[in-house]
């Protein structure tokens, strides 16, 4: 791994850590507006305009043992090389007994994690948040792609241990298939505060920023109107306080499509706020 600097408070060394923060900047089956592989060196950047303190939650991210990993590398334009790459370093990360914290990159990125994790934790749950479905069968051809994402999950994780809020963008088949098949709570993530998961199953989660409103962050491969907002989805996130999330993901930012800065800002905010919950 190479690092490009350290995101604001994950000071702590690999051995002290209990969370990894981890930067894999893929995008190398980007259907629209590729750029997510930048992302990770954005955020560490634009995290120090950020408070280590989160009003939120109370806390501070210096008050816990978070270690910057740095970006991995990977063999850009070999996908079946990069996952399996991504699959061998959790699983990695996970003997040593730490959670995860990875940041894309695209979507797809959570396929080998997601089915590390299942290794350790048969009774995985996997939350999604996302504006899309990410139910194709195949996307132009390929099965291993963002838009597949968690249908592949879905081979690896019980359909029915699946939750996915905040869909609005898919196609007819993609929504009668996730009606049918999973936790199925498009168009808000409402729903998100009354989930039926006990406190002690391991969940991760996997949070496609698009799911937020091109208003509020337009830096994305593939922005979808009608999301929700800045606080909607913050306020979502902190109702998992107290669930065993044991790892997570945040990935389809797009730095370089918003010149303003705000959706590398956004972003770094939510990984603090998660990385908090991780840490609970």
């Amino acid at each position: 791994m190479n690092s490009n600097g350290k995101f604001l408070g994950f000071n702590s060394n690999y051995d002290d850590s209990s969370v990894v923060f981890m930067g894999i900047p893929f995008d190398g089956t980007a259907s629209f507006r590729p750029g997510s592989r930048f992302a990770p060196e954005s955020v560490r950047s634009y995290s120090h305009h950020l408070e280590t303190y989160s009003p939120y939650q109370d806390q501070d991210i210096e008050d816990i043992s978070v270690f910057d990993a740095g970006d991995l590398i990977i063999p850009l334009g070999n996908t079946k090389n990069t996952l399996s790459l991504i699959e061998t370093k959790t699983t990695e990360i996970l003997s040593d007994g730490k959670k995860i914290f990875a940041c894309g990159g695209e979507h797809l990125i959570s396929y080998p994690i997601v089915k590390a994790y299942v290794n350790r934790y048969p009774n995985l749950h996997v939350i999604h948040i996302d504006a899309h479905t990410d139910l194709r069968e195949q996307y132009r051809g390929e099965k291993l792609s963002h838009a597949s994402v968690i249908k592949l999950v879905s081979q690896k994780v019980n359909p029915k241990k699946i939750y996915q809020y905040g869909i609005r963008s898919g196609e007819k088949e993609e929504f009668v298939w996730g009606r049918q098949n999973t936790n199925f709570f498009p168009y808000s993530l409402a729903k998100l505060k009354n989930i039926n998961i006990a406190k002690t199953t391991p969940v991760y989660l996997t949070l496609d920023v698009d799911v937020l409103d091109p208003a509020y962050l337009p830096g994305t491969g593939t922005p979808e109107p009608g999301g929700v907002t800045f606080n909607e989805l913050l306020e979502a996130l902190l109702s998992l306080n107290g669930f065993n999330i044991v790892g997570a993901d945040i990935v389809e930012l797009a730095p370089d499509y918003d010149s303003s800065g705000a959706s590398t800002k956004a972003t770094s905010k939510l990984i603090r706020e998660i990385v908090l919950l991780l840490s609970n």
